[in-house]
């Protein structure tokens, strides 16, 4: 008789990912039938969020605490449940703190890549023997079945892209920065690229975003940076909950419609969806790729504003100020190679991302804390 038990979920690692991203895409892939696992240290996210992942999905998630930077402690959770592919979030992410304390981004976004490739090596692909790595003369394309392989979603960032000559932004600019945040994430595209050069075996999907912003639908997941928040939605909503007297706009003479600066603003749960089909794209056969995931569509900060207004029913005063470090004049995607790779688009519009910021921060004034 033939079994008609459903079939084991398969087991994917997120790095960071009790973050921002890392939860919400936790819950994309819980949805889509995956079986994630939490490796994060929480040096930048909440424990709260765990029950919350619980809530949202039905049962508590897996989790397993710990340091990236950790090779040994990665290599023990990569040997204990052994997952069909690795999402890698875990890493700092301000621009601004990035231009003040670049040795902490190239020792934890940099020190951290390495260290989560060189446990994946050690558990994939030495394993995986000489026919795999692409030492034996073959290849690894040579009668290798459906299932071997080393499939890594990476979150890379826009900045790569630096300050773009034109919008919109495709996979093939040049690439430059003009931040240390910017410059780690270019240096771990090339240490990808490099790899796979030397071992066939990987498979590997970055992911280049733009600007994240907004919260699950149900209001129990979002944006809770710690300290002063540097992106420009979680300083908005905060402003809007009273817990701000106004926000900075960081440039006003930038040659752009209004002076300030302009950003591809994506929903997270799009975003989210993104890392799902990259990683199924991975599992499906062997290919490595790079795309954007964006909208398309560039808003300054002052259309993000008035947006945001007309969602919560709250005024957000702000204060021209000058430019920041690091920051450019606009940034928006051309998203249509993730379209034709992916089948993936995005589908939420301003107005909705400003309503879930919202109601993320309207029901949690201090974040997480708020528990």
């Amino acid at each position: 008789m033939p079994s008609h038990a459903p079939p084991e979920p398969r087991t994917v690692l997120l790095t960071g990912g009790a973050g921002y991203i890392g939860s919400h895409t936790f819950v994309a892939l819980r949805e889509a039938g995956f079986e994630p696992v939490i490796l994060d240290n929480f040096a930048n996210s909440h424990p709260a969020v765990l029950e919350r992942l619980g809530r949202i999905t039905g049962r508590a998630p897996l989790v397993e605490r710990g340091d990236v930077l950790e090779t040994a402690l990665v290599e023990a959770v990569l040997r204990r449940h052994r997952p069909v592919g690795v999402v890698h979030f875990a890493g700092d992410k301000a621009v601004g703190e990035s231009v003040a304390q670049p040795l902490k981004y190239f020792h934890n976004n940099i020190g951290g890549a390495i260290s989560l490739l060189r446990a994946m090596e050690a558990v994939y692909v030495d394993a995986l023997g000489p026919r795999l790595r692409g030492d034996d003369g073959r290849g690894a394309g040579d009668g290798r079945g459906a299932g071997d392989g080393v499939a890594l979603v990476f979150s890379s960032s826009a900045t790569v892209y630096g300050d773009p000559a034109s919008v919109p932004i495709t996979e093939d600019f040049p690439r430059q920065h003009t931040s240390p945040y910017g410059q780690t994430k270019l240096v771990i595209e090339d240490m990808l690229q490099a790899l796979l050069r030397a071992q066939p075996a990987w498979r590997i999907g970055v992911l280049r975003y733009f600007n994240p912003v907004g919260a699950h639908p149900s209001g129990l997941i979002g944006e809770d940076p710690a300290g002063i928040p540097n992106n420009l939605m979680p300083y908005v909503t905060q402003v809007a909950v009273g817990l701000r007297p106004h926000l900075n706009v960081f440039g006003h003479d930038y040659p752009t419609p209004d002076g300030t600066g302009v950003r591809d603003y994506i929903h997270v749960q799009d975003l989210a969806a993104g890392h799902v089909a990259a990683l199924q794209a991975l599992l499906a056969k062997p290919q490595s790729f790079t795309v954007n995931l964006g909208t398309g569509r560039g808003y300054s900060v002052l259309e993000v504003v008035r947006a945001f207004e007309q969602a919560s029913g709250r005024p957000v005063p702000y204060k021209l100020v000058d430019r920041r470090p690091g920051d450019v004049a606009q940034c928006y995607a051309d998203p249509s190679l993730a379209r034709k790779l992916l089948g993936w688009e995005a589908r939420h519009s301003l107005q909705e991302m400003c309503a879930d910021a919202w109601r993320w921060q309207s029901g949690n004034p201090q974040g997480y804390a708020t528990v």
